[in-house]
């Protein structure tokens, strides 16, 4: 426990001194400096060396799938969430969001804590989970974003074939891309880290060293949250995490799961934060539309979710580990999800109530001065 506490508050203070550093970054160029060294170094790094780390067990291909399958309700559902807390349909933020909800980053908000309590077996389940949800984040996501970009910017101006070269440019000339394939070619023809000359695989290390720091340095440097913001996202998150609860207790309804620990690992991997790589996918986008002022996505918002995201899962997680058997059937779980969802739901009905009690007293004036006027 104490030493899977002590690495979230590593990660914490990376963030506090992103934040305590934004007076010596003076423009927004220099934050984007940052930015570009994680997307096209150390990023491309790190999945590269995450792909040629795959070690496929016939025992465990389940559940690469089952993580794949959980990615694609959350996504589905994710248009049903975000009116709850206000999010209006068809706008940047509601793109933004649909993009990061359904995303998962286990590697840096569940994995420590499951090695921890759960011990090297379970984090092995969990590492082979992630593959699909790698997958999603990477690939499907990816799709997702540069088709409302042609939807939004090219669907009068270019035919069919015209956006399919350019999505084609885009993919073979995108730094991520050229190192995902580069290793699926490799991992093909049966090599590993340890197959590469020791200049290539420890220079890919050495990048890799560079991802968490840089990403939680750059959240802190670039987040900027409203009051009207955080409450919103702080809802929608709580809400993320109620419908994980619900999924997870109608899969162990369904399966029979009975195992305490597997319980705890499923829930644990749900509740993972948001991942960087759709906001990868975002930045992208932000460039092709840099000379453009209505935008496909809303990056100051998607980091917002980011740096929320972040500590709140990881109190989630901490607390679905120290349980105990409270989490150990299907009702227990499904209860306290139903919890999460009422709590998710408070902010965005305060905002409600008075607008409409407001509404009605108007309403009632007019009435009572117009039945004023006919006596």
């Amino acid at each position: 426990m104490e030493v899977g506490f002590e690495k979230t508050l590593v990660f914490l203070i990376f963030i506090l001194l992103g934040i305590v550093l934004k007076a010596k970054f003076k423009s927004k160029q220099e934050v984007n400096g940052i930015k570009k060294i994680i997307l096209n170094l150390a990023l491309p790094a790190t999945i590269f060396i995450a792909l040629l780390g795959i070690k496929i067990e016939a025992s465990l291909l389940l559940l690469p799938l089952m993580a794949l399958v959980f990615n694609i309700l959350l996504f589905a559902i994710s248009p049903f969430l975000l009116p709850i807390v206000g999010v209006k349909k068809n706008t940047p933020t509601y793109r933004t969001a649909r993009l990061l909800i359904p995303s998962l980053a286990p590697g840096l908000s569940c994995f420590p804590f499951v090695l921890e309590f759960l011990g090297k077996d379970f984090l092995a389940k969990a590492a082979m989970a992630d593959l699909g949800n790698k997958v999603f984040v990477l690939i499907v996501l990816y799709m997702v974003a540069m088709r409302w970009f042609y939807e939004r910017n090219q669907e009068n101006q270019t035919g069919r074939k015209a956006k399919l070269v350019s999505l084609m440019k885009t993919l073979v000339t995108e730094p991520v891309n050229l190192f995902i394939g580069a290793a699926l070619i490799l991992l093909a023809f049966g090599y590993n880290m340890r197959s590469l000359p020791f200049v290539v695989s420890d220079s890919l290390a050495k990048l890799s060293l560079m991802m968490t720091p840089l990403v939680l340095l750059f959240i802190g440097l670039a987040v900027k949250i409203k009051k009207r913001q955080f409450t919103e996202i702080f809802s929608l998150l709580l809400l993320r995490a109620g419908l994980v609860f619900l999924l997870s207790a109608a899969f162990i309804f369904v399966s029979g799961l009975s195992i305490q620990n597997e319980i705890l690992l499923l829930i644990s991997f749900g509740l993972s934060a948001c991942s960087f790589w759709p906001f990868a996918h975002i930045s992208l986008v932000d460039e092709l539309e840099s000379e453009k002022k209505s935008k496909t996505f809303d990056s100051t918002y998607a980091v917002a979710i980011l740096a929320l995201s972040f500590p709140l899962s990881t109190v989630l997680i901490l607390g679905v580990l120290n349980s105990g058997t409270l989490l150990s059937s299907a009702i227990s779980v499904f209860v306290i999800g139903l919890i999460l969802v009422l709590v998710g739901s408070v902010f965005p009905l305060l905002k409600i109530f008075p607008k409409k009690i407001s509404k009605l007293r108007l309403a009632n004036t007019k009435m009572e001065t117009a039945a004023t006027e006919r006596a």
